[in-house]
């Protein structure tokens, strides 16, 4: 279905005040700015971010929703004979390929985790979204295999493919921080991604085989 008019402006307006509260707390920290100076930059009132964003923390980390369901999408898209995990180390072996900047490869990435490491309240909201992401997973493997509600092996695996994507992205904050560039540091977690794999049972690997 095309996105409508009223859909548009709203999405414009939503991402407007997000980009223009991102821009304060780079430049003044996380902690130091208030919901009110961003609503006076953005030439919103207080009431229409609160609208668009519940919490102040949901105006740095606006993109947490497809954060969330990133894995599950992966999974539910594998192609036939590949696993679940496969399909995630596939996928986030491509996007450091290609430098995206969907994991971080990208000019300016430093800047945000700095924000992030100097926010208690953002590392915080940043640890629930990974209880968020590991549940989606768990709910998504269920699904896929037909497994009970008792089945541990759903969770116990989804703990395993969420140690994987975790480690890749805190791996490409550290190095990001460091002052690599992207080209470098893609260079650098193709290979911890490979040993990464390694590090995976035969188990985890071959759970969730898609049938043709």
């Amino acid at each position: 279905m095309a996105e409508g008019l009223r859909e548009r402006k709203k999405r414009q307006t939503r991402q407007y005040i997000s980009d223009v509260a991102t821009a304060l707390f780079v430049e003044r920290g996380f902690d130091a700015v208030t919901v009110a100076e961003i609503a006076d930059a953005a030439n919103v009132s207080v009431n229409t971010v609160y609208n668009y964003f519940p919490a102040k923390e949901d105006l740095f980390l606006d993109r947490s929703k497809g954060v969330v369901e990133r894995m599950s999408r992966w999974v539910r898209a594998r192609d036939v004979g590949e696993s679940a995990a496969a399909a995630v180390l596939r996928e986030l072996r491509e996007e450091i390929e290609t430098v995206s900047p969907r994991v971080g490869l990208m000019d300016g990435y430093s800047a945000f985790m700095r924000v992030v490491h100097a926010a208690p309240a953002l590392r915080s909201r940043l640890w629930a979204i990974q209880q968020e992401v590991h549940d989606n997973l768990v709910a998504t493997l269920r699904e896929e295999v037909g497994a009970m509600d008792d089945d541990p092996l759903p969770d116990l695996i989804a703990g395993q493919i969420g140690w994987v994507h975790q480690a890749v992205m805190a791996g490409i904050g550290r190095r990001m921080l460091a002052g690599g560039t992207p080209a470098e540091v893609s260079r650098e977690m193709l290979d911890v991604l490979d040993e990464m794999e390694e590090l995976l049972s035969d188990k985890v690997l071959n759970y969730a085989v898609r049938d043709a």
